[in-house]
């Protein structure tokens, strides 16, 4: 195999979660900076901590923020939340043949197990970093060296996978290769602007990229 560890984010990579995020910076957002941003100002804040985020926003309440955002979010989770395709498939698929998976995200560690626990596929990881186990977040090195370090493989084997800037250049700091995906909110050619090795089209590239048959 090209690839023996894949790493992957969670938000807009294997779950689209893109409505979820936009429509809950609105709704805490848009009552109280009327007019400041419109929906596609929003796009920026995905992929930071929400802390960075709303310390742009209002550094002064950025922590009372944070806490309505997660209330909403929690409560509209479900409900605004959307699959891409293949995903499940090309996991387990994965798995079967004996590729390593872990989850990397900026999220809170709860946050990310709802949404890994509401997909059904938080067993096809061997390990999920969020923003708990780590001090610093993409694009810091940390998360993703701390993911190779669990797995125990090499960095030259492993491939870290992403929608957004963070992702790509956490893996290029840490010493690993990175993909971009296609069905990012931000699109290709801002991806490309940060040089990642791959971009996946689809989530069966990376039957090709790993170098494994896929059951089709």
């Amino acid at each position: 195999m090209n690839f023996e560890a894949l790493l992957f984010d969670f938000d807009g990579t294997l779950l689209n979660t893109n409505d979820l995020i936009i429509e809950t910076f609105a709704h805490v957002i848009d009552p109280k900076f009327p007019g400041r941003y419109q929906r596609e100002d929003y796009l920026k804040f995905i992929g930071p901590t929400l802390m960075e985020s709303f310390t742009e926003v209002d550094a002064i309440n950025a922590e009372s923020l944070v806490a309505e955002y997660r209330l909403w979010n929690q409560e509209h989770h479900d409900e605004l939340v959307t699959e891409f395709p293949h995903v499940k498939e090309v996991l387990v698929t994965l798995r079967e043949a004996g590729v390593r998976l872990a989850v990397v995200s900026t999220k809170r560690g709860d946050t990310l197990r709802k949404g890994l626990d509401l997909m059904g596929i938080t067993e096809l990881f061997e390990v999920i970093i969020s923003q708990d186990e780590v001090t610093h977040t993409k694009p810091h090195p940390e998360p993703v060296e701390k993911a190779v370090a669990l797995l125990g493989v090499e960095k030259s084997k492993t491939l870290m996978i992403g929608d957004n800037s963070h992702d790509i250049l956490g893996g290029h700091n840490a010493g690993v290769k990175a993909a971009g995906v296609a069905w990012s909110y931000k699109g290709i050619a801002y991806l490309e602007q940060f040089n990642p090795d791959y971009i996946l089209h689809d989530m069966t590239d990376l039957y090709d990229i790993v170098g494994i048959k896929s059951h089709a």
